[in-house]
């Protein structure tokens, strides 16, 4: 009989937990079902993000959580003082860079980066940030900044009547005083999502054609014919790269029609005679690099893997039974378990460690090359001061040129080496082979 009764309360107890493993998994299939509630009705005009967060709460909830300011140890989006009040982000003010580095400010002598560059703060920010710099109060800018400071999308098409890559052209021509009072919010859901589907989307003519000249096929649409993964990296590369403003238009380019690497970027600015200024102290025709996350990503381990830029920096996160991105866009090193413990299997402290180890790799390489430059900066302006010419100073200037844009380029990159290892480093070495060799020019005077 106690055989019996103990083999009835097995079964007992099996019964209510299978009867409750099966009602967990229904009740999962069932979240999983309804991926979204439709609260509000979007279409393609809604570039509110708070409109598009009654439908996505979850999504929206970590989209707001970009205002934080925690930063790692070479970077992030920390802020000096703290707000007067809490409804005005003008009142934070984020690092000068230029005041922690001056060498910053000496190489970009005679360009607006030399009077204002800060610390970048989280996507929250990117408009008011833009908006109060001393680069746009100070100096006359072109509307085509804004390409990727703001929600745009729906402003293009309101000045293309209906066609962005129209409303494009009219925005880049107009001030940025202009275009900026056309805008309401900084990159939003729409300029990713399709309101529809909510599949992503590019929405930048910009990356469209640099994406066309890259690949050679100017039919190529990459919201057609790209992959799923691919458009994980694609909507990050709409304003995380290299760039210039192109003719009397202003028209924001991408310069990869000869490739992504630095070398093939300084190559198509050298054939179409573009320079962004010239140096106030040498005379060099110089170029400013911008945030090519893109191409040095590109060059990385992580995207000959197959590893997409939403993988590491948005990575999946469950939420009751859904699974969603996480739209709180912030550094790796930040959400350690999630964003890079899903592929290595080492402790956090170990992997931490191992990216801090390249950063500081990068931080040393970089300032022997930024030295380099100054002295070559240096004996260009003392050349000068002897009465050298513009044309015994051309190799110098072709050499400081080159060390710059090189140098900028991985600086301005915002992972500190760690996108692309490698490849940063031979940069540097570049760099720092062409600043050597403008002193042996001058040298040879």
């Amino acid at each position: 009989m106690k055989r019996i009764a103990l083999a009835v309360g097995i079964t007992a107890v099996l019964t209510i937990a299978i009867a409750a493993l099966l009602i967990n998994i229904f009740e999962r299939k069932q979240e999983g079902r309804n991926a979204f509630f439709r609260v509000v009705d979007l279409d393609d005009n809604t570039d509110d993000p708070a409109v598009w967060g009654k439908n996505f709460p979850l999504q929206y909830d970590s989209y707001k959580r970009t205002v934080d300011m925690e930063r790692t140890r070479y970077g992030g989006s920390e802020a000096i003082r703290q707000p007067a009040s809490d409804r005005d982000p003008r009142d934070v003010v984020s690092q000068s860079k230029i005041d922690e580095d001056p060498r910053l400010k000496k190489m970009w002598l005679g360009y607006a980066f030399s009077v204002d560059f800060r610390e970048e703060r989280g996507h929250a920010y990117m408009l008011i940030d833009q908006r109060e710099t001393e680069r746009v109060k100070q100096f006359k800018q072109p509307g085509t900044c804004l390409n990727c400071h703001a929600s745009t999308y729906t402003f293009m098409k309101k000045l293309g009547d209906g066609d962005t890559f129209k409303g494009f052209e009219r925005m880049n021509q107009m001030t940025y005083a202009e275009a900026t009072q056309g805008v309401k919010h900084p990159v939003s859901c729409i300029d990713c999502h399709d309101s529809q589907t909510m599949q992503l989307r590019v929405t930048r003519p910009a990356f469209i054609e640099g994406i066309r000249n890259l690949k050679g096929d100017q039919n190529y649409d990459p919201n057609t014919m790209a992959s799923a993964q691919e458009m994980r990296s694609f909507v990050c590369g709409q304003c995380h790269v290299e760039y210039y403003f192109k003719g009397d238009e202003k028209r924001l380019t991408f310069p990869w029609h000869k490739g992504l690497q630095v070398d093939n970027m300084l190559a198509y600015y050298n054939e179409v005679g573009f320079k962004d200024f010239t140096h106030a102290e040498s005379g060099a025709p110089v170029l400013k690099a911008q945030h090519p996350e893109f191409e040095m990503y590109s060059q990385g381990v992580h995207a000959r893997s197959g590893v997409s830029c939403a993988d590491c920096h948005m990575p999946y996160k469950r939420e009751g039974g859904m699974k969603i991105s996480d739209h709180h866009v912030r550094s790796p090193l930040l959400n350690i378990n999630r964003a890079c413990q899903g592929c290595h299997r080492f402790p956090e402290e170990e992997i931490k460690a191992r990216v801090e180890q390249i950063q500081g790799r990068f931080i040393e390489s970089r300032n022997l090359a930024m030295d380099a430059l100054m002295e070559l900066i240096d004996d260009i302006k003392a050349a000068k001061a002897k009465g050298a010419t513009d044309a015994q100073l051309k190799e110098a200037w072709a050499m400081q040129r080159k060390a710059q844009f090189f140098i900028d380029f991985v600086e301005a990159e915002n992972s500190a080496g760690f996108h692309a290892p490698g490849e940063t480093l031979r940069v540097l070495t570049q760099a720092l082979d062409a600043c050597r060799k403008g002193q042996l020019a001058l040298k040879a005077l």
